[in-house]
């Protein structure tokens, strides 16, 4: 779990932030504990020690902390080795635990399925975006797939003038929040390809792939541009079709860190991007 100081928790000591924030004493405590439980980067920080604005502090639990298990939870598992495996996340759900999502997440079902494993995701996907999340099953594994898996996006956008193109502007946390991200001079390299697959009224269902994989590369582009995704109230506007943005990580492709060989796994349109693009809708 990571955490980033905002603005009004400036120079305050980290137990205050933590508190603040939920976390209780017991839970602090544990953290105190365990090896590693709080780094910035990368280094050790104790609880008196003070914190400032844009200070991403990780938070480790332990491997031998299983995240709450909740064994309610639905997610297709698309493909499983003894290294890896891939599920297709819905919707609405995020990957990791955090202050308002302590049992609900995908962290959840994987503890419930595999209670002697830690969660270590490769990648994350938005709360609200839909699709391929690989989760290692080591320590070893996690540091092999970091360099060798590559995620193709399909989105669905209003209007589209175009039929694909590519977009090349740098990326950079917005001002005054810890949440969006904005195109600006100071940011990072980002580069998006886009094509669109198919085209139904004013609606196209677009295929994105990335050079770069900055935090909402894909939405902060479109955006950019003029044409954010259907339903993206954080960077366009809500939408009556669909009640979250239109976003779905529908392809990944790996090494398999057991036997060298490539892996592709597919995970299908969920019905609410399937439904828009289907005549008659």
């Amino acid at each position: 779990m990571t955490i980033t100081i905002t603005k009004e928790e400036n120079e305050k000591a980290l137990e205050c932030v933590l508190r603040s924030r939920g976390f209780s004493k017991r839970l602090i405590t544990r953290l105190k504990r365990t090896e590693n439980g709080m780094t910035r980067k990368g280094v050790l920080i104790r609880t008196v020690d003070l914190v400032y604005e844009n200070d991403i502090i990780m938070i480790n639990e332990g491997d031998g902390e299983a995240l709450d298990p909740n064994p309610d939870l639905k997610a297709d598992i698309l493909y499983e080795d003894s290294e890896v495996v891939v599920f297709s996340k819905p919707p609405f759900m995020p990957c990791h635990p955090s202050i308002k999502h302590r049992d609900d997440t995908l962290g959840n079902l994987f503890a419930a399925l595999y209670p002697s494993l830690a969660f270590r995701p490769v990648n994350r996907l938005d709360r609200n975006t839909s699709g391929c999340v690989l989760v290692a099953k080591s320590q070893r594994s996690a540091a092999m797939l970091q360099k060798s898996f590559e995620k193709t996006y399909v989105g669905i956008i209003k209007d589209l003038p175009h039929c694909g193109g590519r977009i090349c502007a740098p990326i950079a946390r917005e001002q005054e929040t810890i949440i969006k991200r904005c195109v600006r001079a100071d940011g990072q390299y980002s580069a998006t390809d886009y094509l669109v697959r198919k085209r139904l009224g004013d609606l196209s269902l677009v295929d994105f792939f990335l050079e770069t994989g900055r935090t909402h590369q894909i939405r902060v582009h479109t955006a950019f541009k003029g044409y954010p995704l259907l339903g993206d109230d954080l960077y366009g506007e809500a939408s009556p079709l669909i009640s979250r943005q239109a976003l779905h990580c529908e392809k990944m492709t790996f090494q398999c860190p057991e036997n060298g060989r490539i892996v592709t796994v597919t995970a299908p349109l969920p019905e609410d991007m399937l439904c828009l693009m289907t005549p008659d809708r």
